[in-house]
C-alpha cells in the first residue's frame, strides 16, 4: 500500500495558485509565523481536532497537559519495542519506507526525480563510498512518533548540517522537486558494529522542519538519536553495496511500487554475511 498526498500538499505542488503560494511561502518565510504559533499557548487548541483527524492513538503516549501543539508533537511513548537481534536491521522511526539502489555513478531516483549522493550529502569523497548500495527512505507521516532511534550499537564518527529549503515530502511534492537535495537536512555517519558504516541523514518538511539531535558519540540499538519539532518529515539510511537484503514481506510492497509501513524498532532487512 501507498500512503497518498493530503489535499492541502496536492493544492500546493499539482496547482499554479498553490505553487505561487508555495513560493511566497519560501521567498518571505512564512513558515516563522506558522513556528510562532505552533509554539504559542493559543495553538493548543488545535491539538483536539489534529489526533480525531490523524486517528492518534493517545493511550500509546505518556499522559501529560499540553501547553502548546509544539509539547504534543515532541509528546514521548509509553513504550516501544526494538528487535534487538544483532542481525537484524531495524527501522530508524515510524512510517512508509521506500528502498532505491544507488547506481555505480553514485546516483539514484524517486518519484522521477534524479539524485547525486554529493548533493545530498555535500561531500564528493563520502558519496563515491556507496556506490552500488542502498538508500532507504523513511518517510513519517503526522500520524507517526516524531522521535527516532539508532539502528545498531556503534560510534558517531562525524556529521552536517545543511540549512536548506522546506518543501514537503509527500508523494506529489516529490514528483515536481528534489526535495531531498533542496530541504533542511543533517547527517550523520555511524560506524556500527554489524552493518558497517550507515549514513542516517534527516531531513526537514513543509513548513517547518526542526531537527533535534543528541550530542553523542558513542550508541545502543533503539537508544534515541533525537526528534523532529513540530512537522512531519523524512529519514534515510544510506548502506554499503552487499550489506544488508530486506525481508521478503517488504520487498513485495516496494516490488509493486508502493511503500511498506514500518514501526520504530522494527526488523527490516537482514545482514548479509560475507564470507
Amino acid at each position: 500500500m501507498e500512503a497518498k498526498s493530503s489535499a492541502p500538499v496536492r493544492f500546493l505542488y499539482g496547482t499554479a495558485v498553490g505553487r505561487t503560494l508555495l513560493n511566497g511561502i519560501q521567498k518571505f518565510g512564512l513558515d516563522k509565523l506558522a513556528v510562532k504559533f505552533l509554539c504559542s499557548p493559543v495553538s493548543r487548541h488545535i491539538i483536539p481536532s489534529y489526533i480525531k483527524k490523524h486517528h492518534i492513538p493517545m493511550d500509546e503516549y505518556v499522559p501529560e497537559e499540553y501547553r502548546t501543539f509544539r509539547d504534543f508533537f515532541i509528546r514521548e511513548k509509553i513504550e516501544h519495542s526494538v528487535d534487538l537481534d544483532p542481525s537484524h536491521l531495524v527501522s530508524p522511526c515510524d512510517g512508509w519506507l521506500s528502498v532505491y539502489p544507488v547506481a555505480e555513478n553514485s546516483s539514484f531516483a524517486i518519484k522521477g526525480s534524479h539524485y547525486r549522493l554529493c548533493d545530498l550529502l555535500q561531500d564528493p569523497l563520502l558519496g563515491k563510498r556507496y556506490r552500488g548500495g542502498l538508500l532507504l527512505v523513511f518517510r513519517l507521516c503526522a500520524s507517526d512518533y516524531h522521535h527516532y532511534c539508532f539502528v545498531d550499537d556503534g560510534q558517531l564518527t562525524r556529521s552536517h548540517f545543511i540549512e536548506g529549503e522546506l518543501h514537503s515530502v509527500q508523494p506529489i511534492a516529490c514528483e515536481t522537486y528534489p526535495v531531498y537535495t533542496l530541504n533542511r537536512r543533517a547527517w550523520s555517519l555511524l560506524e556500527t558494529e554489524h552493518f558497517g558504516p550507515i549514513v542516517q541523514t534527516e531531513i526537514g518538511a513543509l513548513v517547518v522542519g526542526g531537527i533535534v539531535n543528541r550530542n553523542v558519540t558513542t550508541f545502543r540499538r533503539g537508544e534515541e538519536k533525537g526528534r523532529f519539532e513540530l512537522s512531519g518529515s523524512t529519514i534515510t539510511l544510506l548502506l554499503e553495496k552487499d550489506r544488508v537484503e530486506l525481508l521478503p514481506a517488504i520487498q513485495d510492497v516496494l516490488d509493486q511500487g508502493g511503500e511498506a509501513r514500518v514501526k520504530l524498532g522494527m526488523h527490516v532487512g537482514t545482514r548479509i554475511d560475507k564470507e
